[in-house]
C-alpha cells in the first residue's frame, strides 16, 4: 500500500531525510518514532505529496508520486502537524467544503458530514468558527477532514496531540477500528500509543531508520525485559546473594520505596527463581511483578547511540 525507496530530502546543505526505504501493508498501523527534528514529519509530507523528495521514489496503492500526484493524493487522508485549517470557517462549513474538494457526490455530502461528526464527537462545536475551538477540538476537526472520504491510506502526524485522556482513548479506538481495511502511518512522541495502536514501529534518528520492529520486539531489546520487581524490607546481604545467581545480570534497590529490581542475563525468564529465593528466605513481599520491557529506555538507547556514532564520524 505504501512503498518508499531510497527516499531523501535536502534543504540546502541540511539532510532532513537520508535514504529511507520501507513498506507498509494493508491492515497495518505503522508508528513513526524519533526525537524532534529526526525527519518524521518531512517523510510524511513526501509520502502525501506535499514535499517533493530530493531523491527516491514513493508509491501509494501502486500509484507513483511523480507519475500521478493527484491520483496518489486521492488515496490518502492526511492530518498534518498542527492540524491547519481555515479559522474563519465554521466546522460544518469546513467539513462540507472538504467533502466537495474530495469529490464526494453532492447528494451524499450532508450524510457524510453527519456521519463523521458523530464518529469524531464534534456535534457540540458543529456551528462554531474553527478559530474559537480548543486545541483538542481543532485536532479532532483535522482528523475528521482526513477520513471524510474514507481513504485507503491514512497519514496522521501526532493525531492525539492536545487531546485529553478520554479523547486520546476515543481516537486510538477509532484508529484501531479503521486499521482493519486501511494502511495507517502515525507519528507520535507518546510511547504508550505505540502499545495501544501500532503493529510495527520505525524509529528514525538524524533522518535515518535505526530500528524497524514490532512493539514486542523493541521491548525484548530492553534491559528490563523479564526483569522482576518486588517491594519488601530486605537485608542488603541478600541482594548480594541475588547477584551471585547465574541467571542474574544486575540488582537495583530503591531505598525510598523499598523496591528491588532483579535484571536477568540476556532477558531470560527468572520469575520462578526469584520467587523461590524469596520463599526460601521467608521474605514477605507486598508486590511481585515481571516487566515486558520499557520502550522509553530502548528509544533512548537507540537514538543516543546513533548520535554517538554520528559524532564519531
Amino acid at each position: 500500500m505504501i512503498e518508499c525507496n531510497n527516499l531523501s530530502k535536502h534543504f540546502s546543505q541540511f539532510v532532513a531525510v537520508d535514504n529511507l526505504s520501507f513498506t507498509a501493508n494493508k491492515g497495518e498501523v505503522l508508528g513513526f518514532l524519533g526525537p524532534n527534528g529526526a525527519g518524521k514529519s518531512t517523510t510524511m509530507k513526501m509520502i502525501t505529496g506535499f514535499l517533493q523528495p530530493t531523491s527516491g521514489d514513493v508509491k501509494v496503492c501502486g500509484i507513483d508520486l511523480f507519475d500521478n500526484p493527484i491520483g496518489l493524493k486521492a488515496k490518502i487522508g492526511y492530518l498534518p502537524e498542527g492540524a491547519p485549517s481555515y479559522d474563519e470557517m465554521r466546522v460544518c462549513d469546513f467539513l462540507k467544503f472538504i467533502a466537495q474538494m474530495r469529490c464526494i457526490d453532492s447528494n451524499l455530502i450532508d450524510t457524510k458530514v453527519d456521519e463523521i461528526v458523530d464518529r469524531i464527537n464534534l456535534s457540540q462545536v458543529y456551528y462554531q468558527r474553527i478559530e474559537t475551538l480548543s486545541k483538542g477540538f481543532k485536532r479532532r476537526v483535522g482528523l475528521a477532514q482526513a477520513i471524510i472520504h474514507d481513504p485507503e491510506v491514512l497519514v496522521l502526524d501526532e493525531p492525539t496531540d492536545g487531546l485529553d485522556p478520554n479523547q486520546k482513548h476515543d481516537v486510538r479506538e477509532l484508529i484501531t477500528s479503521m486499521a482493519i481495511d486501511k494502511t495507517i502511518i502515525i507519528s507520535t512522541h507518546i510511547l504508550e500509543e505505540v502499545h495501544a495502536v501500532c503493529d510495527r514501529a520505525i524509529i528514525i534518528a538524524d533522518g535515518k531508520i535505526v530500528a524497524d520492529n514490532t512493539p514486542a520486539e523493541l521491548e525484548n531489546m530492553s534491559k528490563y525485559h523479564n526483569a522482576v520487581t518486588f517491594s519488601a524490607d530486605i537485608d542488603f546481604s541478600l541482594l548480594d546473594e541475588f547477584k551471585k545467581m547465574s541467571c542474574v545480570r544486575d540488582v537495583k534497590y530503591n531505598k525510598k520505596f523499598k523496591k528491588t529490581t532483579i535484571f536477568p542475563s540476556q532477558g531470560v525468564y527468572i520469575f520462578d527463581e526469584v520467587s523461590d529465593f524469596l520463599k526460601q528466605h521467608k521474605i514477605s513481599v507486598t508486590r511481585l511483578t515481571m516487566e515486558a520491557g520499557r520502550l522509553d529506555e530502548v528509544f533512548r538507547n537507540i537514538t543516543l547511540e546513533n548520535d554517538v556514532m554520528e559524532v564519531a564520524k
